[in-house]
């Protein structure tokens, strides 16, 4: 299967820019992944298509304030993306200029309460930085850094909790499972109060998720690699759910890449953690997910591979070009996809 059969047309225009004011007010296109019907909705009313019983499953990864904007000693400007903690002061990152960002090189972010030098520079250009500072490495970064946007949304983002999970509690993210953004506290309430159970996992996005399949075959992508988790007491969830027959719905592609990576050959769950570069595509058999919740995304991007997967390609790409007529928000900040 190709790279190609995964495009599909979309208007720049389209593209959101900014979060709307209230979290569930987004539009909802509702597909049913057997007869590819289509219906429109707003993302409030995902309570109407749950069912007691039912079990929504959400990442409570944090986005790190994971953009740095310092300068060498120089003076030149240098922006830094931390990508991984790899202990010890330690974290993989993307630095621009790289020309700028060799071996032993310094940048000062602040007042100079935070500074970095290069220690080593691997193949794929990426860094390895050693952070020098003084206390908490998370309590400077909430000073000092700025959330690692998107590369599609150029506005400045006013409210930096916003490109947030209201249920979000694990740092280590570079970019937020989007699909949960359109959650409040207020709709979680009622959707339990309706007899749904709600469960969480972890899973810390990269910033690979955002990397282009360039490969022309699709099964020549090799996938970032993203540790994920599950605790027992949401395996315990899980296992009770499936056992009284209700519907395992993932929040967003990160969920359901998590349980798809950790579910047992019985279909059982347990309390487990691993590094996963699992690559869902058309022809894979889900063994953990029944239903889908996720926002819309790039053409020819791993992730309409994924909902492709899950829904049929021909559903999929119909439901999209529905989108594109009917105007819908896409992306990060845009509209949501329920898949049930």
């Amino acid at each position: 299967m190709k790279t190609s059969d995964f495009w599909y047309d979309l208007p720049e225009e389209l593209i959101a820019q900014t979060p709307l004011e209230k979290r569930d007010s987004s539009r909802l296109l509702v597909l049913d992944r057997d007869s590819g019907e289509v219906s429109h909705k707003h993302f409030y009313d995902i309570i109407d298509h749950l069912n007691p019983g039912d079990c929504l499953v959400m990442n409570d990864s944090r986005v790190l304030p994971a953009r740095l904007l310092g300068h060498r000693p120089s003076g030149g400007a240098v922006e830094v993306l931390l990508l991984r903690d790899l202990g010890g002061k330690k974290w993989e990152c993307l630095c621009k200029p790289g020309r700028k960002m060799q071996v032993d090189n310094e940048v000062i972010f602040g007042n100079g309460e935070l500074s970095a030098v290069v220690t080593e520079v691997k193949e794929d250009g990426n860094r390895v930085v050693e952070f020098r500072y003084e206390g908490i490495f998370l309590e400077v970064l909430e000073r000092l850094g700025k959330m690692p946007l998107p590369p599609y949304i150029k506005a400045e983002l006013q409210d930096q909790e916003r490109y947030q999970t209201v249920y979000s509690r694990e740092v280590g993210s570079a970019a937020a499972p989007t699909a949960g953004l359109h959650f409040t506290n207020e709709l979680l309430e009622n959707i339990r109060k309706k007899g749904v159970k709600t469960a969480f996992v972890t899973l810390h996005v990269g910033l690979g998720t955002f990397r282009p399949v360039k490969a022309e075959e699709i099964s020549d992508h090799h996938m970032h690699s993203e540790l994920c988790m599950i605790s027992q007491e949401t395996a315990d969830i899980l296992n009770e759910t499936k056992a009284a027959g209700g519907r395992i719905i993932c929040v967003g592609t990160t969920s359901c890449r998590t349980l798809e990576s950790l579910v047992n050959d019985d279909g059982s769950f347990e309390a487990k953690s691993k590094w996963t570069e699992i690559f869902i595509y058309p022809g894979y058999s889900f063994k953990a997910m029944q239903g889908l919740i996720t926002n819309f995304h790039l053409p020819e991007s791993t992730l309409v591979m994924l909902v492709s997967a899950f829904a049929g390609r021909e559903n999929v790409l119909a439901a999209y070009d529905e989108a594109v007529e009917k105007r819908y928000r896409f992306f990060s900040f845009g509209d949501a996809m329920a898949i049930l």
